[in-house]
């Protein structure tokens, strides 16, 4: 298959060509009017564009272009060499009971995972993904050169799918990578995702930013969602859970979590920001219990839902659902009251739709639970802008705290 030349780079190269050609025909007329003294300096001149204008024109008939990453800006082989000792593998003894005509069995499953070092307060620490660590037992950590050592889990967060370990190594065997803030990446944005899918150790992606505050649905965080995800087209698979998700500086802009099965190039990463945030609580309390709770069940609105509910508006968070007692009930949130069908999907409409919080525009469910996720902490007001019965307003709502999912 030809690949495609750079239209842009050509452009670029002919209007150097067209400079250079012009450059050198005003000199050698110059060179008429010129002294014999000034005609050698001049001369030498000429000739140097002429060779410059040779080379360019070489460079434009093999056409020559950057590979893709060095077009979006990144260098994957100086970021590799300056995160590989930074990533780990972390294996673990997963035991599961199934029942038989014999009873009850249990077996003894290998449970394959990444993670990476940091530093905190002067201590080194691994984190990875706290469905890596889940249920684990007889804990090992593996570092680049394959030295293994025993660790400790020291905090979990099923809400963010996150977990910190301690390690027994030496120092001399750990190099903890920075971590940078996730707030400001945008779509496009070239990444890379270093991790060990199926055992394999140290194997690197690369892609770009699909999409940022998605949200995802894990097992480990019970019937809520995990807020704020990051959508990524780097390819992963089993065993890259806990990796790092890397910018063009090489540092950790995510941790790898979630594919969807059957699909290609649709991976998901905790944000960075979600880490910095809990990183302080998992460390001295084990826990993270600030994970703001409203107490609602939703739907994304559209325009279907619009004309169903009897509004123009088709955006926001329909809600379906009020949990009895809790922060949205407390304050007087309604939910819908009639269930409709659409396009196999049931919903129940006729409750409030949640256009805003704290005056910021909410656009579908994503963007209600990332807002909380990033911006809310339990305990805290917040100003909630609704829909309801045509007519915009304001509701105060104090935030409660999550109840534990079901398996902690």
């Amino acid at each position: 298959m030809r690949v495609k030349r750079g239209l842009g780079r050509t452009l670029a190269v002919v209007s150097i060509l067209l400079v250079v050609t012009a450059a050198a025909t005003a000199y050698s007329y110059y060179l008429l009017q010129q002294s014999s003294s000034s005609q050698s300096q001049l001369q030498q001149l000429v000739s140097n564009l002429e060779s410059r204008n040779t080379q360019l024109q070489q460079e434009l008939n093999s056409g020559v272009t950057p590979n893709n990453a060095s077009v979006l800006g990144l260098d994957p082989v100086s970021i590799y060499r300056s995160a590989n000792r930074s990533i780990v593998t972390i294996q673990g003894d997963q035991v599961t009971t199934v029942n038989t005509f014999f009873g009850p069995q249990q077996s003894l499953q290998v449970v394959l995972g990444s993670g990476f070092v940091i530093q905190d307060t002067g201590s080194y620490y691994i984190v990875t993904n706290f469905h890596v660590l889940s249920g684990d037992t007889n804990l090992t950590v593996t570092f680049w050169n394959g030295n293994s050592y025993v660790g400790k889990v020291v905090g979990t967060d099923p809400y963010s799918d996150l977990g910190v370990v301690s390690v027994t190594a030496p120092p001399s065997q750990l190099f903890p990578i920075q971590i940078a803030s996730s707030s400001s990446l945008q779509v496009g944005q070239p990444i890379v995702a270093i991790g060990n899918p199926f055992g394999l150790t140290g194997s690197m992606t690369f892609g770009i930013i699909s999409q940022v505050g998605r949200t995802i649905q894990d097992p480990v965080a019970g019937n809520f969602s995990i807020a704020s995800a990051i959508q990524f087209s780097a390819p992963i698979n089993p065993g890259n859970s806990g990796g790092a998700l890397l910018n063009s500086k090489g540092e950790v802009v995510g941790i790898t979590t979630a594919v969807v099965n059957g699909a290609q190039g649709v991976g998901f990463a905790i944000p960075s920001d979600t880490i910095i945030r809990e990183l302080p609580s998992l460390i001295t309390t084990g826990k993270y219990n600030l994970h703001p709770y409203l107490g609602i069940g939703s739907a994304d609105m559209s325009y279907a839902l619009a004309q169903k509910q009897g509004t123009n508006v088709t955006y926001g968070a329909l809600i379906e659902q009020v949990v009895p007692g809790g922060p949205a009930s407390r304050a007087g949130l309604r939910a819908g009251n009639t269930m409709v069908t659409l396009e196999g999907t049931q919903y129940v409409i006729g409750g409030d739709i949640i256009v805003s919080l704290n005056r910021t525009k909410i656009v579908n469910t994503d963007a209600l639970s990332t807002y909380l996720e990033g911006h809310a902490l339990a305990g805290q007001t917040i100003q909630v802008g609704i829909i309801r019965g045509g007519s915009f307003q304001t509701v105060s709502v104090v935030l409660g705290t999550r109840p534990p999912p079901p398996s902690s």
